[in-house]
């Protein structure tokens, strides 16, 4: 009868602990992500200091390097919160909501949004600003193939689509659904800093 050797208590910990991180890259690289905002672009709907978590195989899971999708489950809907890689800096990521799916006609007149010459209902965004400005305007342009049109919710406060282009599919992260912690800087004492009211809040 031979005898099962024991293993050390090192190793069984440096063991456990490798398993651990593997699927920790895995799920942060392929399942779900967390990021922090750190601008006012999608106010009100996200807030400076709010947590939140992206589901990152919902629009396909994104092969690292070679940053191509695969096994994509839906596609990209209007109204979706997306995290996407910046194509000006791809050293960075934005958050934004899609207006405009390839092949649409995007077109803004005074603070209005038209798709393919019809007036779509536009829930999200607000303005702080009363007159009209140039960025109450836009197009009409057609939103390439593989390609979509995002705006900040913060209309006067969001770089966007209407300034530096269009979010090709494949640098699509995630879509934005949960917010599982929120802190405000700002407040003047530690215990109004936790915005326990967003926490778990879904992100339409």
């Amino acid at each position: 009868m031979s005898a099962v050797k024991k293993k050390s208590k090192v190793r069984e910990y440096a063991e456990t602990l490798v398993i651990a991180l593997v699927i920790a890259l895995f799920v942060r690289s392929f399942v779900v992500q967390a990021f922090k905002i750190p601008s006012s672009s999608m106010e009100p709907t996200l807030l400076v200091g709010d947590h939140i978590l992206v589901n990152k195989f919902m629009y396909g899971i994104r092969i690292p390097v070679i940053g191509k999708k695969v096994f994509a489950f839906s596609k990209p809907r209007r109204g979706d919160v997306i995290v996407f890689i910046f194509p000006n800096d791809r050293s960075k990521d934005y958050i934004k909501r899609v207006i405009g799916l390839p092949g649409d006609q995007v077109e803004i007149r005074e603070r209005k949004i038209y798709i393919n010459d019809r007036l779509i209902e536009d829930p999200w965004g607000v303005f702080s600003s009363w007159g009209p400005s140039a960025r109450d305007t836009y197009g009409p342009k057609m939103v390439p193939p593989n390609s979509l049109f995002v705006m900040g919710d913060n209309r006067d406060n969001s770089e966007d689509s209407r300034y530096w282009g269009y979010v090709p599919l494949d640098d699509v992260l995630g879509r934005a659904f949960i917010m599982y912690w929120s802190w405000d800087w700002r407040a003047p004492s530690l215990a109004s800093k936790v915005r326990w009211k967003r926490i778990g809040s879904l992100i339409h």
